[in-house]
């Protein structure tokens, strides 16, 4: 892999941390907050796995496994945020 490839998506991981973690200390709430912190966590997860673990040029079976699993636990997360506010 590209060391520049490598380090652009490394700080955008840390990027993306700073930002969930500077709204947790602003007390960021709500559905938008969430929805939010949501979405940065399904694009890390999918960077991680595409560009960290190697899995950008292989078939589509296991990113599309791992990808799949991440969406999974972030739907049941969000779905659980959404019922707990009825």
């Amino acid at each position: 892999m590209n060391a520049g490839r490598l380090d652009f998506f490394w700080v955008a991981l840390v990027a993306g941390t700073a930002i969930t973690w500077g709204m947790g200390e602003r007390g960021a709430a709500g559905t938008a907050a969430v929805l939010g912190i949501l979405a940065i966590a399904a694009l890390k997860g999918i960077w991680i796995t595409r560009e960290f673990m190697g899995l950008r040029r292989i078939k589509f079976l296991w990113p599309g496994l791992v990808i799949g699993w991440l969406l999974v636990v972030l739907a049941i997360i969000a779905l659980t945020y959404w019922k707990g506010q009825g």
